[in-house]
């Protein structure tokens, strides 16, 4: 199997994420890339330091996002959901193996995206049939008016999957203190240890 991490710069997240997993699973080929690197850096100090802490040293260069990179991966993890937007944009044939880290890890236990997708069909439905029904006779700003007081129920069932997504994106400590480092890398430790678990019941 062959994992690419991707991050902003390359020099932070990312890297952390390719240390842990090729320390704690070297049989999976692991690479990481920054959607606005270059190419050379070293990881940041803060990084470097943290991952030191935890006994792995790890000689990084930084590297930027390439058409070769995510077609050499089997699984494309972002750190954020605004990497992954930008990138299936970006990349539209790599939609079916790119994913933020941690909603790759949740993906069997959260049904709410399928709820919610759901409600957004609903109420495009609803709504497309009350323009039909009342579009003629009203102006367009009682139309607004009308459409929203009929749609209330659905917009507050909508509001309210919404509010109870989860948080898929992992913080960016860079320009933080090693305490905002450390609490970055055991967050992506405890979502490296449940991808292994994931990968080895495969």
């Amino acid at each position: 199997m062959k994992v690419l991490f991707i991050c902003t710069g390359n020099t932070c997240r990312s890297p952390m994420a390719e240390a842990l997993l090729r320390k704690k699973l070297p049989s999976v080929e692991v690479k990481s890339a920054g959607i606005y690197a270059s190419n050379g850096h070293p990881a940041s100090q803060g990084t470097m330091d943290v991952l030191n802490q935890k006994g792995i040293s790890f000689n990084h260069q930084s590297q930027p996002v390439t058409t070769q990179l995510l077609e050499w991966a089997d699984l494309i993890f972002t750190m954020t959901s605004s990497h992954k937007q930008a990138l299936a944009l970006q990349y539209p044939t790599v939609h079916d193996k790119l994913f933020t880290f941690k909603e790759y890890i949740h993906q069997e236990d959260n049904d709410t995206w399928d709820k919610l997708k759901k409600a957004y069909a609903d109420l495009e439905e609803k709504r497309a049939d009350f323009i039909s029904k009342r579009g003629k006779e009203l102006e367009q700003n009682e139309m607004d008016r009308a459409m929203y007081d009929h749609l209330q129920k659905e917009i507050s069932e909508i509001q309210v999957l919404e509010l109870s997504l989860p948080n898929n994106d992992v913080a960016d400590p860079f320009g933080g203190s090693g305490t905002d480092y450390l609490k970055t890398l055991n967050e992506i430790e405890k979502y490296v240890e449940l991808l292994i678990k994931k990968i080895d019941n495969k």
